[in-house]
């Protein structure tokens, strides 16, 4: 996913607030964090979920992406929590 630009839908804007998470946090997640879920058949753009640590703290990131315009659309953004993630915060608990 190559990012020229980056948008914030309000949804990720709001939480991101809400949650603490800065822009800084944002783009650390986009440059070194992984692709732990794909959602190709998500509208209007397919999208996925990255996941990072930003000093020592885990960040859950979903990330729309649209092609033609190398555009990082941030749907939302969240610290996982243990009670529906496994310790990695890579994989649901079933």
């Amino acid at each position: 996913m190559e990012c020229r630009k980056i948008k914030y839908s309000d949804h990720a804007f709001m939480q991101m607030f809400y949650r603490n998470i800065s822009f800084e946090v944002v783009e650390d997640v986009l440059r070194n964090g992984i692709t732990i879920e794909e959602y190709p058949d998500d509208n209007p753009y397919p999208s996925r979920l990255l996941f990072g640590f930003v000093k020592n703290r885990p960040i859950h990131m979903v990330v729309a992406f649209e092609e033609n315009k190398k555009t990082c659309i941030i749907v939302t953004a969240y610290q996982p929590d243990e009670k529906w993630w496994t310790s990695n915060f890579k994989t649901r608990k079933k």
